[in-house]
């Protein structure tokens, strides 16, 4: 295909596995490159990156990624950016900071709304405006707050106190400096808090003309759109007016350490409390130990499936001896999360660790893990597991069920740090992708028994770049920075003249001025409502009946090979014990062993034909009624289509023959289970403050609250601190027989099937499923007569008034009104309502003005509920107040079509949304479940589209009454929620 005047092809591949062509083209006059993934996809993706390696971690690359945001050249808004959600049909649209480049993509399978995309975001990367009034919103500002004490503010800087309060994220970000030691990943890109402050507004402007030029942009591409359309827009838009600028090269390889390091630093701990530890010496506990190797290049294709070879044979499951020796050691309460391989950076890191552990414990750690990797050097591994391991990377190769991104965006991003790469080898983009030959080597390699061997000891146990960091609990650490800091700037303020002071006030006056103008949306490009496609698009199913009557739905879908296979059963009665037991049951089940296997047998057996099972509970309210409950247990599993028969066996067994003697393997799942939970807790924040406001009004929200929400991590942490206490395993054994009544009364429960691959008819998977299960449990049931007994929850409706301390730096804040179920007529009405609230007052209010990371609003017509959140937030009565003044706002706002269009416009976007052949299939299914049909939701998609000014109107009266609210907060500290609360009584939990 022919390219526009102004690029220059390079030359192209022809991918078959992707399905893609990769084109690749120079722009001559900057020596920008492009990339163009010829697909036949209609949605259409682009990317824009640019190199952007920090030089310290005050944060530039990711303020500067929100101010760029913030009002181009030709659209001077104050978010752009943020009026195009409700202006677009884009399937996806964002902005991301990585370790060392900056990038900007979004999706649209609409040509129009792709090339306005484009126009937009064209304008906003290379002609940013880049306000000073930006810099202090985004970035950071000091300002004096209402008690006349200086704070630091900014969305930027309380994004990353969150950020900071994840562990997760601060020990990678402590072992990064130190596995790095003198390239940029030893910054935090994102930004520290404490440095954050330290970064101008001139160095700011220096790095965006430095780094936002295209000579040092990649651009990506991917979709059915013609190449010389894409360079003539590229091109005019933005590229034709710059000339080529030399780069500054950033090393980013490290020079390798000749001998191993060791180091320890302390991280904030919260003081043990009765309800968090049982042990009387609770810092002994509280240590996280971890080694880490940089093990080869993440542009060398050999290399990067190498290390995800060792990866996946030593941390897979289980099974896996590293991961075994972790988790069956005494040493700690479980293995790291940063377990496995980080292949984002130039040089992939190899990370092993183990948490709740003692400080005396290191040398033992490293021993243990150097002689597990020792064994595997010398006596090698096992060839079926290393079959298993080959075919998990395979079914990795194959997936493309990820839904978090669009397919394309999936494959560009697996090729952007090739692409990003100065002085690349020809035609080395091209090669990242095909994995195929690659593969097949590595298929060769490992059949001779001294491949693994050699790998191990080249690449792991010779190598010398290895740290050995230990991180120390300290419970005064936190403190003691908050005393420093707030200290800090009480003598910043002390110091201040009478003229500076006065400009912080101008500056807090001027932004808030800023951020109260009427701004002229309509210079933005936009698609109109009669442009909206008409109809859903949804996988159609084949149902059939099976003798002796169990229902087998399949879906004839392009999955690339595979097969997903799902065993659905109606959950039944359960009293409440059994209640009580169900989330450990179910975070159990597919992690025990089945039949004469123990677990670690059952592991390896599943990773020979499947990626594993994985089980799940889901509870919905019906049509017309939330209190009416309804409710499944699934049991799924995805393989290679020619291991059905296989991946049917581990069904069949998970079902009929699971192990619940494994009392030991038992109580390391539940130890394991609340680390992550631990984890859950920084990172969704707000998803668990939105479930506790409005467990109180139905009975499916409440059980969502108990089986993953705030009251269930705590009973989880009570139940691991009981275990942990326990003098023998009585309590464990006593969970287990709670687990086996579960259990048969889930195996005589009716059941259906579910297929989604690649058969037309799938009768030989049909045949294979009713030769397995006949003579189930479920028949033998009805043979004694015995009768089944649905799952059924008492109705709910009370008001919720909470606030959890836990420990964070910031706060997450809900506010929730009970409402009404999926077919109900203002059901429509309020999914709109939700859009216009986020987009138009939330968004202004609480994350510009209030500093918040996010904000959100929604209808959840599962559990009847409309509900507003706040995320990583630094207030929380100021948003508590904001949520209760939405309602006055929404009564004397003076509304136009336009406004409810542009709710219409993000509510049919999220409706729309395209997911993979394989997931389209599932969600058919499963909202089928629930009366969700095709059918059905059209109908509520067309009550949508009919929205009018009234109907919002009228749902805002009827059902957003403040003396109805229900509010949850996370926070640290309650005392001003407390005062402010007056005569409204709230329940103060600790987490």
């Amino acid at each position: 295909m022919p390219c526009y005047s102004a690029f220059q092809k390079l030359r192209s591949r022809v991918i078959p596995a992707l399905k893609v062509e990769v084109q690749e083209y120079r722009h001559i006059k900057t020596g920008a490159l492009h990339y163009h993934l010829a697909a036949d996809n209609p949605e259409n993706v682009f990317l824009v990156a640019f190199r952007t390696p920090p030089t310290n971690s005050c944060g530039v690359t990711h303020i500067l990624e929100h101010c760029i945001l913030c009002g181009s050249e030709k659209y001077p808004l104050r978010a752009p950016y943020f009026m195009m959600r409700k202006r677009s049909l884009a399937t996806y649209m964002n902005a991301f900071t990585s370790a060392d480049w900056t990038a900007y993509p979004f999706a649209s399978q609409i040509r129009k709304d792709y090339f306005n995309l484009l126009d937009v975001y064209l304008d906003a990367v290379f002609f940013a405006k880049l306000n000073p009034l930006d810099f202090a919103q985004e970035g950071h500002r000091l300002a004096v707050n209402d008690e006349g004490c200086l704070e630091q503010r900014g969305v930027v800087y309380n994004e990353m106190k969150g950020a900071f309060n994840a562990s997760s994220s601060t020990h990678w970000d402590i072992l990064c400096k130190y596995l790095f030691p003198t390239t940029p990943y030893r910054y935090v890109s994102g930004g520290d808090p404490a440095e954050i402050p330290s970064l101008s507004y001139e160095q700011l402007l220096t790095f965006y003309h430095e780094h936002y030029h295209p000579s040092n942009a990649v651009f990506m591409t991917y979709g059915d759109l013609p190449v010389e359309e894409l360079h003539e827009r590229i091109d005019q838009q933005a590229l034709s007016r710059f000339d080529q600028q030399s780069l500054v090269e950033t090393p980013l390889f490290e020079e390798h350490f000749t001998v191993p390091v060791k180091a320890q630093e302390f991280v904030c701990t919260d003081a043990l409390d009765e309800d968090r530890g049982t042990s009387s010496e609770p810092l002994s506990e509280q240590t996280h130990h971890l080694l880490a190797w940089l093990i080869g290049k993440s542009t060398d294709l050999k290399q990067w499936l190498e290390a995800h070879l060792l990866s996946r044979l030593l941390f897979q499951d289980s099974a896996s001896p590293l991961m075994n020796a972790l988790e069956s050691t005494a040493l700690g309460h479980g293995p790291s999360h940063l377990c496995g391989l980080e292949d984002s950076n130039a040089e992939l890191s190899l990370v092993c660790g183990i948490q709740g552990s003692d400080p005396k414990a290191a040398d033992a750690f490293e021993s243990l893990v150097l002689a597990t990797l020792n064994e595997i050097a010398i006596n090698g591994v096992d060839k079926a597991r290393l079959d298993a391991v080959l075919h998990q990377l395979e079914l990795d190769h194959r997936d493309i069920s990820d839904d978090a991104y669009p397919y394309g965006l999936q494959v560009i991003l697996s090729a952007l740090p090739t692409a990003l790469q100065v002085n690349a080898d020809k035609d080395a983009l091209s090669a990242s992708l095909d994995l195929e030959p690659v593969m097949l080597e590595l298929r060769t390699a490992v059949s001779d028994p001294e491949y693994i061997k050699t790998l191990i000891r080249e690449r792991v146990l010779e190598n010398m770049h290895r740290v050995r960091l230990s991180l120390l609990p300290d419970t005064t650490l936190k403190s003691r920075r908050q005393s420093d800091n707030k200290e800090k700037l009480t003598q910043m303020l002390a110091k201040m003249s009478d003229q500076q002071r006065q400009q912080l006030f101008e500056q807090e006056s001027a932004l808030e001025e800023r951020q109260s103008e009427e701004e002229n949306s309509d210079i933005l490009p936009k698609l109109t409502v009669q442009e909206i496609p008409v109809g859903l698009k949804g996988a159609q199913g084949k149902r059939f009946m099976t003798n002796p009557s169990i229902p087998i739905t399949c879906f004839e879908q392009g999955t690339n090979g595979l097969l997903h296979q799902q065993l659905v059963i109606e959950m039944p009665y359960l009293e409440e014990e059994l209640l009580q037991a169900l989330p450990f049951y179910t975070a159990c089940l597919t992690e025990l062993g089945c039949g004469g296997k123990n677990y670690q047998q059952t592991q390896a057996w599943r990773a020979e034909y499947s990626e594993g099972i994985h089980a799940s509970c889901n509870m919905r309210g019906s049509l017309l009624d939330v209190q009416q409950t309804k409710g499944y247990f699934t049991l799924a599993t995805r393989g290679l289509s020619t291991n059905h028969q296989a991946m049917t066996e581990m069904l069949y067994n998970a079902l009929t023959m699971a192990r619940f003697d494994e009392l030991p393997r038992i109580k390391s799942l539940i130890a394991q289970q609340r680390l992550s939970a631990d984890h859950y807790v920084a990172d969704n924040g707000h998803i668990l403050a939105k479930r506790t406001a409005s467990s109180g009004f139905s009975p499916a929200a409440s059980f969502v609250q108990r089986l993953s929400g705030l009251r269930g991590i705590k009973s989880l942490r009570a139940f691991d601190n009981s275990l942990r206490s326990a003098c023998n395993d009585s309590l464990a054994a006593s969970m287990a027989a709670k687990f086996e009544r579960i259990h048969y009364r889930l195996a005589t429960a009716p059941k259906q099937f579910m297929l989604v691959g690649e058969s037309a008819d799938f009768k030989c998977e049909r045949q294979i499923l009713l030769e397995r299960w006949q003579g189930t449990h479920s028949q033998d049931a009805q043979i004694q007569g015995m009768e089944f007994q649905p799952f059924t929850l008492e109705p709910v409706s009370r008001q919720i008034r909470e606030i959890w301390t836990t420990d964070t730096q910031v706060n997450f804040c809900s506010i929730a009104y009970p409402t009404v179920a999926i077919n109900h007529p203002d059901s429509a009405a309020l999914h709109v309502l939700g859009e216009l609230v986020r987009h138009e007052y939330l968004h202004p209010i609480v994350r510009e003005r209030g500093g918040a990371y996010g904000s959100g609003c929604s209808q959840d017509s599962n559990i009847g509920a409309f509900r507003m959140c706040s995320y990583r937030d630094p207030r929380s009565v100021g948003t508590l107040e904001d949520f209760g003044e939405a309602t006055g706002w929404l009564q004397n706002c003076q509304f136009t079509q336009q406004h409810v269009d542009s709710a219409v416009f993000a509510m049919i976007s999220y409706m729309d949304k395209p997911v993979s052949p394989a997931s389209d299939a599932k969600q058919v299914f499963h909202n089928a479940l629930y009366g969700r049909t095709l059918e059905q939701r059209e109908f509520f998609r067309e009550r949508v589209l009919n929205i009018s000014l009234d109907d919002l109107v009228r749902v805002r009266e009827t059902y957003l009454s403040p003396d109805k609210a229900s509010i949850a907060v996370i926070t640290h500290c309650a005392d001003d929620l407390v005062d402010w609360a007056g005569e409204h009584v709230f329940e103060i939990i600790k987490l």
